[in-house]
């Protein structure tokens, strides 16, 4: 069985599958689209809302040491994600990387993970979505019947009505074209990236010197109950949980790092990128390079804007313009994060798509799912699924408590793309990488340990929420993907047939 469990699907069958009329994607992107989407998607609730929270709690004006520390793990990640991007330009990211690399069942499992990524991650955005446009529609004096613009409604029921138009509508969009996907979303990215340098450069006329003072505030033992650090800390470590000090800037780094998530969903578009090997390293890293650039500068001018003592925890970029006397640029601030969680939301329900589609035309999810729309070539089917069932979770369900388990499951994503690359430079020494993540496997190897110390600075809850959900995939990959895999079912090419003459079907 266990011959069976880890059987691994050649690169050349991988990049021939995305040739069959029914199942192929069309290549309309180029690295500027790829590196809108990056941008489009990473800055969202994480800048907008985080910076206040970390300072207020965990680190201070050293905030910015969180993002960099933070910029720093996903940077890492960035380089492997990179690497196999361009040398396997196939829809599903971390999940067809690990079925080239590490065997079919640590595949499954990374795509099951992914699918909990993006799903929460997108019904988590579009509800922070929803509470932005209450805000304005308030100030307008416009007011939604209570039973659909809240979960709390009349007589116990309430359905959020804008989380579920916006993923629907969102939804419409992806099945019409990825490249109408990459319009819609650079204009929106412009007015995201403009709000943010307006709080940069218009907040750096308010900063007052005397808000660094202390840069790093001193170490403050507190009960385990109140700390943001995870308990699992503790336990391994004997470190008593702690706000602040150093200890303060490295829990806040694994609580902003929820303002990083996205840049791997760049990955998934590989298949629809006219020249992966050239594009993809470009959108990944250009993409996180720009947002860590202006996370920090963020972060830098809002903390001296006012002390991190009083920083609001709910709209710190918004608030802090108030306290200086400038409501209109916390209006404008509001409107600008609105419009940018669209994008936000949109790209996430793209790239579950995408994982989706590669699981389904490897067999580990129903076939009928891998087929493509005839004229606008795109995964409709799973798309039309997905956005219907996050729309349902968007408007009924509460997920604060349930957010955490979007950064679990990214950081687990880090850490098998960055196993996987050392293992395929090992296996397939002769694939050609236009992109060569640089000393490994020094780098994977940094990138799996940055990524696990993150991972332990999270609640137990969020550990014990995870390991549940993987406990499931495994059972329904006992159950059904198994048997059902294109694998279980030799419908792989012999090793000397895959890709014809020499050169084809290669990257």
């Amino acid at each position: 069985m266990s011959s069976t469990l880890f059987r691994t699907k050649k690169v050349e069958q991988s990049i021939l599958d995305t040739e069959e009329p029914e199942h192929a994607l069309k290549k309309s992107l180029s690295a500027l689209d790829l590196t809108v989407f990056g941008v489009g998607v990473i800055i969202g609730t994480g800048i907008f809302v985080l910076t206040g929270t970390v300072a207020k709690n965990n680190a201070g004006p050293a905030v910015a040491l969180a993002f960099v520390v933070a910029g720093v793990v996903c940077a890492l990640a960035a380089l492997c994600y990179a690497e196999f991007a361009s040398t396997v330009p196939v829809a599903g990211s971390a999940y067809t990387f690990s079925y080239a690399s590490l065997g079919e069942l640590p595949a499954w499992i990374i795509g099951w993970d992914l699918v909990l990524e993006f799903a929460l991650g997108t019904a988590v955005v579009a509800v922070g979505w929803s509470g932005y446009i209450h805000s304005l529609m308030d100030n307008a004096g416009w007011d939604l019947p209570a039973a659909l613009g809240t979960r709390d409604g009349a007589d116990g029921f309430g359905f959020d009505i804008l989380a579920a138009a916006l993923v629907l509508i969102l939804t419409a969009i992806l099945v019409a074209g990825t490249k109408l996907s990459a319009r819609v979303t650079s204009v929106v990215v412009a007015i995201k990236v403009t709000v943010v340098l307006t709080v940069i450069i218009a907040g750096s006329f308010f900063v007052v010197g005397d808000n660094y003072d202390p840069f790093i505030p001193k170490a403050q033992e507190v009960p385990a109950g109140d700390s943001l650090q995870s308990p699992l800390i503790q336990l391994m470590f004997g470190w008593a949980p702690a706000n602040f000090g150093v200890m303060g800037i490295f829990t806040a780094a694994s609580v902003v790092f929820f303002a990083f998530i996205g840049f791997d969903v760049v990955a998934t578009a590989a298949e629809e990128t006219r020249n992966p090997q050239r594009d993809m390293p470009r959108g990944i890293l250009g993409s996180l390079l720009i947002c860590t650039t202006l996370y920090v500068a963020v972060s830098i001018v809002v903390t001296g804007m006012q002390h991190y003592t009083d920083l609001s925890v709910t709209a710190p970029l918004a608030d802090a313009f108030k306290a200086t006397g400038h409501p209109w640029f916390a209006g404008f601030i509001s409107f600008g994060a609105a419009v940018g969680l669209t994008t936000v939301c949109m790209i996430l329900l793209l790239g579950q798509t995408r994982v989706f589609f590669a699981m389904s035309r490897d067999g580990l999810l129903p076939r009928f799912f891998s087929r493509v729309h005839p004229r606008f070539k795109t995964p409709h089917r799973p798309t039309i699924l997905l956005g219907v069932v996050i729309a349902i979770v968007a408007g009924f369900t509460p997920l604060s408590e349930l957010a955490e388990l979007v950064n679990i499951g990214t950081l687990f994503a880090f850490v098998v793309v960055a196993i996987g690359v050392v293992i395929l430079r090992r296996t397939r020494p002769d694939l050609p990488r236009s992109f060569r993540t640089p000393w490994v496997p020094l780098i994977p190897i940094l990138s799996v340990c940055a990524s696990l110390w993150l991972m332990l600075n999270l609640p137990t809850e969020t550990w014990l929420r995870f390991a549940a959900w993987m406990a499931l995939g495994i059972v329904v990959y006992f159950v059904y993907g198994r048997t059902h895999s294109r694998l279980a079912r030799h419908e792989e090419l012999p090793a000397d047939e895959v890709g014809g003459p020499p050169g084809r079907g290669t990257p």
